[in-house]
Parts: C-alpha cells; structure tokens; sequence
C-alpha cells in the first residue's frame, strides 16, 4: 500500500495511506480534545475542510471549533443553515444573495417580496434546528463556471448568476448540505450536527452589493457559539447594549435629535446635550492651552481650487457635498480642516525659531456619508472634529509624535477610557510623495510608540494617500472597540501648497505636517461616552449635577433658595417644585439619571439642611447648604489622570 509522510505544524509526522484526509490525519496525529474540537485545518497554509484529501509533505494545523478562526467557520455553515430554512418555508422563489461570517455573528440577504420581521424568527429557528438534527453533511463540489451559471439560472437565483459572471476563475466551487446548495469558497463544518447554540438577532435592510441604486435587499442577522453558555452570555450583551444604546437615551435624556424636516445625518443638539457638550469642549481646550497649543477658528467654505491644490478632489470628491457658485466662482462646503490652517501658515513668513508650532481647532465639517451608512451620533454628514495640526522640523518629529500620544492618552483616561488597541497603518497602495518620506513618517510613529510602551498592530495599506498614521481604538465598558484617535504624518500638503520656514542656514525649507485628532469627532465620541456610562456621566460630566424637589408647597421659599445659591455657586441644578408625590419626582430624576436628589421637607426647612439622594438610590447624610455645595464640588471635580 502506498503512503505518505504529513505533519502537523508543531512538528509531529505520521505516515497515513495515501489520499488520506485533513480528518484522518488529524485522528492519528493530536490529542482527543483537538481531534474532538476541530472543525478544518490550515494545510499548508490554506483553511481547507475536514474532508479535503491530503498530499504528500503536507503541513497542518487543526482549527478547533472555539479558536477566531473556528468562530468564523461556524457561523459561516450557520448563514448557510439559515438560507437553507429560509428557502424550506417560504419556498423556492427566495432569492438568496450572500451570507458571510461577520464579527459576532453572520447574516445572509434575501429578495423576498414579503418583508421579514421579528415574528418570522422562532419559525426559521425552529427550522434551523430540523436541519441541524438532520446532521447533513457540507459537500464540496469542484464545478466549471458555465455549468454552475447555467445551474443557477434553472433554480431563478439571478444574484448567484452576477456573483458567478463577476468570477474570473473557469471553475468555482459549490456547498451542498442535502437538497440545498450554495455558492462557496468554504470551509464549512463537518456537518449541520455540528451548529448547537444560535439565535437570530435582528433583520434589516442592505442594498445589493452596497450600491444604493441596486435592490434593496432584507438582511437576516444572527449569532452561532460552540455551546449554550457562550450564547446566552452574548445574547446578555446584546440586551445590554440595546439598554446602552445612544439613540435611545439621547432621545430619553433630551441630549441630541435628528429630525428629518432638518435631513438625515444632521445632529440638532438640545440644552442638555448642548451643556455636556460646552463640558467636553471647554475641558479640551484648556488641556490643549496647557500643553502650548494656539486655537484657531475657520470657515465652512473655501474656493473649491483650494481642495484641488490640497488633493482631497482627486482622493475624497465622492464624499464631498456637491460645490456651489458664488460671484461665477466654484465653492466647496469644507470636508477637512486641514487646508484652511496651511492658509493661516502662509499668512506671514516663518523662522524655525518659532517651531514646533501648534494648532487646533473644533472644526465642523461636511461629509457625504451614504443614507443607509448613517448611524445616529456614530456616522453622521456634519460632525465637529477635535483636529489639530502640528507644524515642525524634521528632528522634532519623533518628540512631537510622543507628545501627541501623552496628551492623547491623558484625554482618554481622563474621560475613563484605560484599554486600547493600537495600529500603525503603512502607505496605500494609491499615495503621494516619495518612499524615502514615506519610511521617514513610518519610523517617527513606529519610535514614539515604542518609546510610549503601546503594543501595536501593523494595518498593512490602510495608511491615508499623504502618509502614514497611527489609530487607537477605545475599549467601552461592554469590551466593544471604538475608533477614535488618529495620528497622521504630512510630508504632501506642505508640499503641495509649497509652505517653508527660515531655517538657521538663511535658507528655505520645508516643514513637516502632523494632522490628529484624539476624540475623532465630538459627535461621536459623544455617542462612545452615552453607551459606555448608559446616560449616568460622571458627576464631572453630568449635563445637570443636581435637583431641587420639595415634598410640599410649605418648602417652596426654601427650595427657591437652595436651588439659587447652588445656581451662585457654580453648580449645574434644576428644580421640581410641582405639586407631586415626593417617589415619582424622584422616580423621574433617577430616569434622568442625574447625580444629586436634593430633599426638602418641613424638617429640613426647620434645621436649615437638605437631605441627599443620590441616584444609584443611597441616600447621604443632611447638609447644610454650605456643606452640600462643598461635597458636591468636591464629588464632581475633573479625575486627575498621570
């Protein structure tokens, strides 16, 4: 009998006969609890199915059931699952598109004339399940694309058809899992007996391939995990979030709205949302003034000539609103801030004496961001960035670079964010200026963040066409992932609008451009903050630190009183002197999640003292006026962060 020698990775061989499969290596070579827990293997490089038979010399590594890469395969056989349910109850005139794996779940797009809704879910659940009990298992079918074309055409699956004509390859391959079969690359499970715990989680709509003048399509969503524990405790975060969730309690909170006679993705911020906002801003500009930055303010439109000699016609014209005329001249609503502060840089000659020289501003710009793209606070068409930009020499790059990332990371712990993830982008593949600058800014980023102690994540091509950047992504108190700051380095628009400085030689050079902006935009790292506290800010932050309820009109004088020279004292403070029971004002301003319920009844009129509600329910001794606008002053001063 012929055989041949495979291994693992790790280095353990077996000889096995030839044309043996991933599953039988897998069976000879690792212990039961890999064997059992595999789902695919890695063969030379490549996830292939348990079923793929084996060549010699091969290398493998099994992908076991609860690995990212196991994850990733189980849900993409349950997106698989669920087509073919789908297909079982509403019949075959369902027209099914794609159906990938995505983070924490899958989801699969169907034509169907009949909309879904939540109420469809426990039937298509219930017939997920038959399938899995069926224990089907995935077949792989090698087929030439002809064949499978004409295939698809005979069972009416149009968007399989496109997918397969926009294929270069002369043979494709197919899944099967009993009568239903799907366009694939794979792996898949062994079989359906394999998908033990999955939920479907919410429906929505998804224009075909992400193009909005094609047909909207109805996008199932669900989640699958190894087991029932692990599903439960995700479904438990979902709940969560939907509680968390900004849109709902910047409506309930009276913080921001978005009204459709105004347009979409445009933010009206109310007085509440407007006073956490002024906080943040006022906030970050006296750290930027402590750390010797200069504030500028600029317009919202400029020449549109101005965003062709930057560049941003050529790289970023399909997300800009369309241009106006003014006086027969083309004018560009702005998308950036950057330009306009190249402007103010050339409003006078420079020396180098005066660098680094440092700029922010809370910048408001317009981008045209796709209707089905816009997300509440997260992804809007007008946003205010917290944007700066640092004009320096070449030898202060590195220095200025680290002490972006000390601020950048002082803002964040300050705002109680202390977990990150950190990534280095390199340069596109569409860029401008040389590869010897292009290494220069690489390097500058890759030494600051080393000498910070950030561990970080090279994003291979995801760098901006003028330059390399470094992103962090905050980490939110339900472990979500939140991208927020940027740190990007210009060697191009000094460049492009030809800006130098009086170097120490007499002669003139060229300055380097650091772009950053360390919340992103305010409007959504106001969103992050609304989810990551659920509307309960820290006192600091609270848009109103206290309020003022009188148990009866007897306490109207005294409540009048409390509540202005609390107002004197600096202190953010409403009052709800209406003639209502005492539990449902105090129902109401713990709805409204505000710190401070300030007591008064005919007790604390005598004594001269409020009694302190706090709105986690505890309930703190009675003050004395001066000493409750001390505690309150002294529980809602700015965290000090190192």
């Amino acid at each position: 009998m012929d055989v041949m020698r495979v291994a693992l990775t790790t280095g353990e061989a077996v000889e096995l006969p030839q044309g043996a499969t991933v599953a039988e290596a897998i069976k000879a070579l690792c212990p039961g609890k890999v064997r059992k827990a595999s789902v695919a293997a890695q063969v030379d490089g490549r996830a292939v199915d348990l079923s793929t038979p084996l060549a010699e010399g091969a290398m493998i590594e099994p992908i076991v059931i609860d690995s990212p890469e196991g994850l990733s395969i189980l849900r993409h056989s349950a997106a698989h699952i669920m087509a073919q349910a789908v297909r079982e109850l509403f019949g075959p005139e369902v027209q099914v598109a794609i159906g990938p794996a995505v983070a924490d779940g899958f989801y699969y797009d169907f034509d169907k004339q009949e909309p879904f809704s939540s109420d469809d879910f426990p039937a298509i659940e219930a017939r997920m399940q038959a399938i899995v009990e069926r224990d089907l298992p995935f077949v792989r079918q090698e087929m030439a694309k002809a064949e499978a074309i004409a295939m698809f055409k005979a069972h009416g699956q149009r968007y399989k058809v496109e997918l397969l004509e926009a294929i270069e390859a002369e043979t494709v391959s197919l899944y099967h899992q009993g009568e239903f079969v799907d366009l694939c690359r794979g792996p898949h499970l062994p079989s359906t007996g394999w998908l033990k715990a999955f939920s479907l989680v919410k429906v929505a709509g998804a224009y075909w391939r992400g193009d909005e003048k094609q047909a909207m399509l109805q996008r199932l969503y669900g989640t699958a995990f190894p087991d029932a524990k692990a599903l439960k405790a995700h479904l438990h975060a979902l709940e969560e979030a939907k509680r968390r969730d900004h849109r709902k309690l910047g409506r309930e909170l009276e913080l921001f709205a978005i009204s459709d006679q105004v347009g979409p993705g445009l933010i009206l911020w109310q007085p509440k949302g407007a006073q956490l906002r002024k906080i943040l801003e006022d906030y970050w500009k006296e750290e930027h003034y402590r750390h010797d930055y200069e504030l500028l303010y600029t317009p919202q439109i400029a020449r549109r000539d101005l965003w062709r000699t930057s560049g941003h016609l050529d790289f970023y014209v399909d997300d800009m609103f369309s241009p106006m005329e003014v006086d027969e001249v083309s004018y560009q609503i702005k998308p950036m801030n950057c330009p306009f502060h190249i402007a103010i840089y050339q409003t006078r000659k420079r020396s180098y004496r005066e660098f680094p020289i440092r700029w922010c501003e809370l910048g408001t710009v317009y981008r045209y961001e796709r209707t089905g793209a816009l997300h509440g606070l997260m992804r809007v068409r007008g946003f205010t960035q917290d944007d700066a930009h640092i004009f320096c020499l070449p030898g202060q790059l590195e220095e200025e670079i680290f002490n972006i990332l000390e601020l950048n990371l002082h803002i964040l712990k300050t705002f109680g964010f202390v977990d990150y993830q950190v990534y280095l982008s390199t340069r596109p593949e569409k860029y401008v200026g040389s590869d010897q600058n292009w290494q220069r800014a690489t390097e500058a980023l890759k030494l600051a963040l080393t000498k910070k102690g950030l561990p970080f994540e090279i994003d291979p091509g995801e760098g901006v066409f003028y330059g390399p950047k470094i992103d962090i992504k905050i980490k939110d108190v339900l472990g979500r992932f939140w991208q927020c700051s940027t740190i990007q380095v210009d060697f191009n628009l000094p460049e492009r609008f030809a800006i130098t400085y009086t170097g120490e030689d007499g002669e003139e050079h060229q300055p380097i451009m650091i772009h950053r902006a360390l919340m992103g935009s305010l409007e959504r790292f106001f969103g992050v903050l609304i989810e990551h506290y659920a509307g309960a800010f820290p006192n600091w932050l609270a848009p109103v630190q206290a309020r003022v309820m009188n148990i009866s009109d007897a306490q109207l004088d005294f409540s009048e009183e409390v509540y202005l020279q609390l107002k004197k004292a600096g202190i953010r403070i409403e009052k709800d002197l209406r003639n209502e029971k005492l539990n449902y004002k105090i129902r109401q301003a713990q709805l409204l999640k505000i710190p401070f319920m300030l007591i008064i009844g005919d007790k604390e009129v005598e004594e001269r003292k409020v009694t302190v509600r706090l709105r986690d329910g505890q309930n703190l001794q009675a003050l004395s006026i001066p000493e409750l606008i001390e505690m309150i002053k002294l529980e809602s001063r700015i965290p000090v962060s190192a």
